[in-house]
C-alpha cells in the first residue's frame, strides 16, 4: 500500500455517507406511507361495514373508522345508492422523516369500499 493512498477509503466514506443517509430516510418515508395506506384501507372497510348495518350510517362509519386506526385527522364520507353504501376515507400524510420533507410533498391517501346495505 502506498503512503499516498492511506486515507482514501475514509474520504470515500465521508463523501458517500450523506447520500446513504438520505437514501435510508427516503426508504423510511416510503415505508410510512405504505403503512398508512394499509391503515386507511382498513378504516374504509370498517366504515363501510358499520354503515351497511347501522340505522345512522354517517355516525357509525365515522366512529368505526376512527376506532380502527389512530390516524388524525381522518375524513370519512358515506354515499348511499341503490341498496349499497360506499365509504370513502381520506388522509393527508405529512412527510415527517428528516430531510425528506424538502424533496417529497405531503401525500394524500384515499380508499373507497362499497358494501350492500342491510336493514338495521
Amino acid at each position: 500500500m502506498n503512503r499516498r493512498d492511506r486515507g482514501q477509503s475514509t474520504v470515500e466514506l465521508a463523501l458517500s455517507l450523506p447520500l446513504l443517509c438520505l437514501f435510508v430516510c427516503g426508504l423510511l418515508q416510503v415505508a410510512v406511507v405504505v403503512r398508512n395506506q394499509v391503515a386507511v384501507q382498513l378504516a374504509a372497510r370498517e366504515a363501510a361495514r358499520a354503515a351497511a348495518v347501522a340505522a345512522d350510517p354517517q355516525t357509525a362509519a365515522r366512529l368505526a373508522a376512527e376506532q380502527a386506526i389512530a390516524l388524525d385527522p381522518l375524513q370519512v364520507s358515506i354515499v348511499e345508492h341503490d341498496g349499497a353504501v360506499t365509504a370513502q376515507v381520506r388522509f393527508i400524510d405529512h412527510t415527517d422523516v428528516p430531510f425528506i420533507g424538502m424533496f417529497m410533498p405531503d401525500v394524500v391517501i384515499t380508499a373507497s369500499v362499497t358494501m350492500a346495505a342491510e336493514p338495521p
